[in-house]
């Protein structure tokens, strides 16, 4: 049989990174093997639902291109994928279990209920609905929660493609309902007749359904049906990688990072390394090269921290492996003088982990290479020289350097060439006395005529994106500052 993966997300809120790292995994078995991944909504629990939740889901796969093969937006053999669509089909099943004697509908009110588990405690045994199990069972007639009997209390044991042979007994096992009385599955019986429907192969899912696997296996017996192969994902550890990742921890909408300016791959070439290792050393993926080399033999058992330095990592090296003009598209990178922002890239791709952050340069940092800057008197002037001649030994260098620019050929600023500019001016900077602030008393005048900011570009970048006519007429306007 070929390999049948699924995501079987709930609307009931924002996409996390678990489970988008759970939906990655899938994704890429089918695609390695040749096989499907479909998607599937499981919507059965109204009361959490979350309105846009579905269109979320579908648009935050959609941006890491996680393309499925069948399911919700597009059909496929098996429609619907909409648990909520599928009632008649769970309501057969629950028939079939009713008249194998594994199914019952359920006598007790909640109060009653919440009665027997009360005394459970209070004599310190754990409760199980099982001992209060009826000796005769009415007719449901889908008012009721129909329940399923456990036909055996048993030890099972089961092997885990991630976690090798697991076992669990009787502690685990119990009557759990199967309909509610509003005429919805529970997730545990639901999921059981979409995956047998749909002919899926193999469940990837979070650790915290290892305890349930009892009762799903329970099922399958009752249900004389084969179930899927299980692989079990380690649990998304938060930063300091001592529990799992929560909100309160930094965990965030999938969507975010979209927003924050973080590549599709780059996301996906992240989550796909928390929790799996890969043979060797390298961490930069592209897709095609993960569908390649995924191996789901290699993940692994224990928790992965979920690193944001790392994450940054590697989306700047993604980032960095685009042409300039899709590096410029891809980050919607807007400015006055196109030829000047196609020279900047360079400097973005350098300094900038996020798309957000290359905006955040522009406005700022770079704001200069667009805009001529208003230059302050006192911030212009190098301090490092002693103060009855720092005006006039600031107005000399950059009288000297600008000398010195003007002579420097077109090409050096039209190509970019921002060493060969450092070589016409360093000697100049070099020879100014240690005494007297060394290189820094020189370039700082400089680099602040040309930015106008404490921070930006050094002076050799900035004569190189500018263009020495502009830079002249920059330093121009400093020394006029000088001689007020």
């Amino acid at each position: 049989m070929a390999v049948r993966t699924r995501f079987a997300p709930s609307p009931t809120g924002y996409m996390h990174v678990g489970g988008v790292r759970t939906a990655l995994f899938a994704w890429l078995f089918a695609r390695q093997n040749g096989g499907q991944f479909i998607l599937r909504i499981e919507d059965t629990d109204k009361a959490r639902e979350v309105e846009g939740s579905i269109g979320h889901i579908i648009e935050s796969l959609k941006w890491l291109d996680i393309e499925w093969d069948e399911g919700i937006d597009i059909g496929g053999p098996f429609e619907p994928y909409l648990q909520s669509a599928r009632l008649d089909s769970y309501h057969k099943y629950a028939r079939q279990l009713i008249e194998a004697g594994f199914a019952y509908p359920d006598p007790y009110t909640e109060e009653q209920v919440e009665g027997f588990r009360q005394q459970a405690e209070t004599e310190k045994r754990p409760f199980l609905y099982r001992d209060h199990r009826p000796d005769t069972f009415g007719e449901w007639d889908g008012t009721q929660p129909l329940r399923f009997k456990v036909p055996e209390v048993k030890r099972y044991t089961w092997n885990d493609l991630v976690y090798g042979e697991l076992t669990a007994g009787e502690e685990a096992l119990d009557d759990f309902i199967l309909v509610k009385s509003d005429s919805y599955p529970t997730y545990n019986f639901a999921h059981i007749i979409d995956d047998l429907e749909m002919e899926i192969t193999h469940i990837m899912r979070a650790n915290e359904f290892i305890s349930s696997t009892p009762k799903f296996l329970s099922l399958y017996e009752a249900l004389d049906i084969k179930r899927p192969e299980f692989a079990t994902m380690p649990p998304i550890l938060g930063s300091d990688g001592n529990k799992k990742l929560g909100k309160r921890d930094g965990a965030k909408d999938i969507l975010d990072y979209r927003s924050e300016g973080y590549l599709p791959t780059g996301m996906m070439n992240f989550l796909a390394l928390l929790g799996w290792h890969p043979e060797g050393d390298q961490e930069v993926f592209t897709p095609e090269e993960l569908i390649k080399t995924f191996d789901i033999t290699r993940i692994q058992k224990g928790g992965a921290r979920f690193d944001e330095e790392k994450l940054r990592f590697i989306n700047r090296e993604h980032m960095r492996q685009l042409s300039d003009t899709a590096y410029i598209a891809a980050g919607n990178l807007t400015a006055p003088d196109t030829s000047r922002l196609e020279k900047v890239v360079p400097l973005l791709k350098e300094r900038s982990h996020t798309f957000g952050e290359a905006r955040e340069m522009m406005g700022h940092e770079l704001a200069c290479i667009w805009t001529a800057p208003a230059v302050d008197r006192d911030m212009l002037i190098s301090k490092e020289v002693p103060s009855e001649t720092r005006g006039a030994y600031t107005k000399q260098a950059l009288t000297d350097l600008a000398a010195t620019i003007k002579t420097l050929p077109n090409n050096l600023a039209n190509d970019l060439d921002a060493e060969s500019i450092k070589e016409q001016l360093m000697p100049y900077a070099d020879q100014n006395p240690k005494e007297n602030g060394g290189r820094g008393a020189v370039l700082w005048p400089l680099r602040y005529a040309l930015s106008g900011q404490e921070k930006s570009p050094d002076p050799f970048t900035l004569i190189s994106i500018l263009g020495t006519e502009e830079s002249l007429l920059r330093i121009t306007a400093a020394l006029a500052i000088l001689g007020e």
